[in-house]
């Protein structure tokens, strides 16, 4: 029951886009790709102990400061 398509197939649709549409695809999976470094760079700190979990309202406070 695996409703992903293809690879191939996101390609020849995204080879369907407009010049414009295909750049802004690009940039899209670049940021997504920076922040899924930066959640396993956490995450890693996380499990050596170098940070700790927040709860919202401390979150706040520390932004807040």
């Amino acid at each position: 029951m695996n409703n992903m398509p293809a690879f191939a197939e996101v390609i020849e649709v995204a080879e369907q886009l407009s010049f414009e549409e295909q750049e802004f695809l690009m940039e899209l999976l670049r940021r997504r790709a920076v922040l899924a470094k930066e959640i396993e760079a956490a995450r890693k700190k996380f499990r050596e102990g170098k940070t700790r979990a927040l709860m919202p309202a401390e979150i706040i406070a520390e932004a807040l400061a």
